[in-house]
């Protein structure tokens, strides 16, 4: 018996011993031969280290009006583990159901979800329309969240309960804050953060910045150790890009297009504006369009950028090449004649709109009258075949623009047979191009034969400093008519427009301006032929002749009219309403000094604009009075917020300066009575209102509504003697009186 306890002590202690000597070699090895990698290890555990993210650079307007920035915003998820534990899950996902929307089985699922083991998981995200909440969202998910602690203390027995399982957690969101406006030229952001269009993605590397990071030593609990290093990186914010699109007219042309889509109900609309001498893009819509706000709610169709990604026959509006080039080559004769109606072309025969024609013309009658019997002897028989595509890859067609907006494309012109030569010289056949080279093409027409790269970036600016650290200058890629040639051609476009009796684009018609312009009516290819009931018709035009300051073209893809009123009657008056709400913002003189000038007054440039930015409403005003530049103050703030004209730039002498001193939602409008076309347009503007104008001349009575919860000013004008409207003018400048009625 001692012996067995001997050795039953013998064989404890050896094992004892070994198992000490495993312990002492572990040990050597964790802290002599690999210190190194345990203390890497153990660092790591006490290491904290928090990602500092960047604000996503904004986009704005050319005048600095934001398109595009980051706001903030909240995810929503759940903790399915206390939920399940106070029993709650029911009013959990009825709750939650009703402020996002999300199905009740999905919740459900989410709510009582569980791992592997069969434990209910501790978070759990409620996938997209979790995601990236506003705040009144937010708001409405903590008002529940009290709620739901209330009940589930009173249940309890417990006078307090900080967790029912709702989690919000601080993110951020880009907010397109003027909705549908340019949402083909801006993109969207999806749920992930990540650009999937537009200008977001074009110039996402921009927009996007650097992350930053905060890094220190913590203990079990996360706190942080004292002493501990921190280290610290900062983030680098996005750059702002700030583009050439201008608010105002962006907003004449989608309120424009709106119309006309509730009027003809096209498969789709494109309208582009632009500065013809620099190219730079003033605005673009589609229609179909959609909210990047709510992106997800839209179809693809609703996504399609028409003005650089989709390709037409073009028409008559074509024709304007045809033109130039033949008077380029001193082949146009005004007063020439020709037999219209019909003419032999290889492979058929071509017939004007008027099917019998109107017996021997005149060319210039026939540009009138859009024959395509005129352009069939001035492209194919004048100019011939060879030269004429020539002129077509000089003007730009056949290959990109170079225009800064992604999905442009493009497709090679080129003539496959007798029959494309002839139909291509009004439009039709072998010629397929995008709104964006045809707007390129006539903006050299107009401009005195330069060939422009289209561009809508303006500058890229540092968010902090203001400094503009890129500027987008306008190129010239080529000079592809005289100016000489160019002024002729800008008088036979204009009588397009001019003549009232006969010209196809008198629609277009503008009183007090010189218009010049076409009209364009293409058929729709549908299977192997040309369809007698689908149609692309367009306009495009220009103003002032004399000296074009904007040049809009409008196309309208299967508009539901007959197929004799084309482009003169469905795309003409919407060129002319976004031209004629644009002249007179842009506070362009009347083309004749002295007959109509009731519409706009006449600017003298070159007057420095002050910066009263953050200065008393007094001392602005008295600054602005020592440099004869009248005033008018919007709200009852004491200091000036926001300026129109912006600092640093010019104004005409004429020209008033408004002072906004309260938040827009706050300010009320002023009588307005007897004040100019322009100063209502910049108030709408500054107040983020809608202008509904009627008359010309001067504000005569106004009104204010809402409409979908937008403000409305209605202003009726009529003409009044010089007079007169001094007189109104001086008693409105300076005092805004109240509230419009209605209002």
């Amino acid at each position: 018996m001692a012996k067995k306890n001997r050795m039953r002590t013998l064989f404890m202690g050896g094992v004892i011993t070994l198992l000490f000597t495993y312990i002492l070699v572990q040990v050597f090895m964790v802290q002599v031969a690999d210190n190194a990698f345990w203390l890497a290890k153990a660092e790591q555990q006490w290491a904290a280290n928090k990602s500092i993210l960047p604000v996503r650079g904004a986009i704005t307007d050319r005048n600095g009006k934001v398109l595009a920035k980051d706001g903030e915003a909240f995810t929503i998820a759940v903790n399915p583990e206390v939920i399940n534990q106070q029993g709650t899950e029911d009013e959990m996902v009825a709750g939650l159901h009703k402020i996002l929307g999300i199905p009740e089985e999905k919740l459900k699922a989410n709510v009582i979800a569980k791992n592997k083991e069969g434990k209910f998981y501790k978070y759990r995200a409620l996938g997209r329309d979790g995601q990236k909440v506003d705040t009144d969202t937010a708001d409405k998910v903590l008002a529940f969240r009290d709620e739901l602690r209330k009940s589930v203390a009173k249940e309890l027995g417990k006078k307090k309960v900080n967790n029912v399982g709702i989690i919000l957690e601080e993110d951020s969101k880009r907010y397109y804050p003027k909705d549908v406006m340019a949402s083909h030229v801006l993109g969207y952001l999806n749920k992930q953060g990540e650009p999937a269009t537009g200008l977001e993605a074009l110039y996402n590397k921009q927009l996007s910045g650097t992350a930053g990071s905060i890094g220190y030593e913590k203990d079990l609990l996360g706190r942080r150790l004292p002493d501990s290093k921190v280290e610290y990186k900062a983030a680098v914010d996005g750059k702002n890009v700030k583009l050439t699109l201008d608010e105002n007219i962006q907003h004449y042309i989608e309120d424009a297009l709106k119309k006309a889509d509730d009027q003809f109900h096209p498969k789709s609309m494109t309208a582009i504006a632009v500065d013809p001498k620099t190219m730079e893009i003033l605005g673009l819509a589609n229609t179909p369009n959609y909210n990047p706000n709510e992106y997800w709610d839209f179809n693809e169709e609703s996504k399609s950028n028409h003005a650089v990604a989709s390709m037409y026959e073009p028409g008559s509006t074509f024709k304007i090449v045809t033109l130039a080039a033949a008077v380029e080559e001193g082949l146009f004769d005004p007063n020439g004649t020709y037999m219209s109606g019909s003419i032999r072309i290889p492979g058929g025969t071509t017939r004007d709109i008027r099917r019998n024609g109107w017996g021997k013309i005149t060319y210039l009658e026939g540009l009138k009258r859009s024959s395509n019997v005129a352009f069939v002897k001035l492209g194919y028989e004048k100019l011939g075949p060879e030269k004429f595509l020539d002129y077509i890859h000089k003007f730009g067609f056949g290959q990109k623009t170079g225009v800064d907006i992604s999905g442009e494309t493009s497709r090679q012109v080129n003539f496959n047979s007798r029959t494309d030569e002839a139909t291509a010289t009004y439009g039709q056949g072998a010629v397929l191009v995008t709104p964006m080279q045809q707007v390129a093409a006539v903006a050299a027409v107009a401009n005195g034969g330069k060939l422009m790269r289209p561009h809508i970036v303006k500058e890229i600016t540092d968010p902090v400093t203001g400094k503009v650290l890129q500027k987008f200058e306008p190129k010239e890629t080529a000079q592809v008519i005289s100016p000489e040639t160019s002024a002729k051609v800008n008088g036979y476009l204009e009588q397009v427009v001019a003549d009232r009796k006969i010209g196809t684009g008198r629609n277009a018609f503008i009183e007090g301006y010189r218009v010049a312009g076409k009209t364009g009516t293409a058929q729709k290819v549908i299977g192997k032929g040309y369809s007698d009931e689908k149609y692309v018709v367009s306009f495009i035009g220009y103003a002032p002749v004399e000296d074009p300051k904007i040049l809009v073209y409008v196309l309208v893809d299967e508009p539901d009219v007959p197929a004799d009123q084309g482009g003169g009657y469905v795309a003409a008056p919407i060129f002319k309403e976004i031209v004629s709400q644009s002249l007179r913002y842009m506070q362009i003189p009347s083309s004749t000094k002295g007959k109509n000038t009731s519409t706009v007054e006449e600017m003298e440039p070159g007057i420095a604009v002050p910066n009263v930015l953050g200065m008393n409403v007094a001392d602005a005003k008295a600054a602005l009075k020592t440099g004869n530049i009248r005033s008018l103050t919007l709200g009852k703030g004491k200091k000036v917020s926001e300026q129109v004209p912006i600092a640093n730039g010019k104004m005409g002498s004429g020209q008033k300066m408004f002072l906004l001193t309260e938040p827009i939602d706050k300010v009320k409008v002023p009588d307005l009575s007897g004040q100019p076309i322009q100063d209502v347009v910049q108030i709408c503007s500054m107040l983020d209102m809608v202008c509904d104008v009627t008359g010309e001349g001067y504000v005569s009575a106004q009104s204010v509504t809402s409409v979908n919860g937008k403000r409305v000013l209605k202003v009726a004008m009529k003409p009044m003697s010089v007079t007169e409207a001094a007189k109104a003018s001086q008693q409105a400048q300076e005092q805004p009186k109240s509230e419009a009625k209605a209002g």
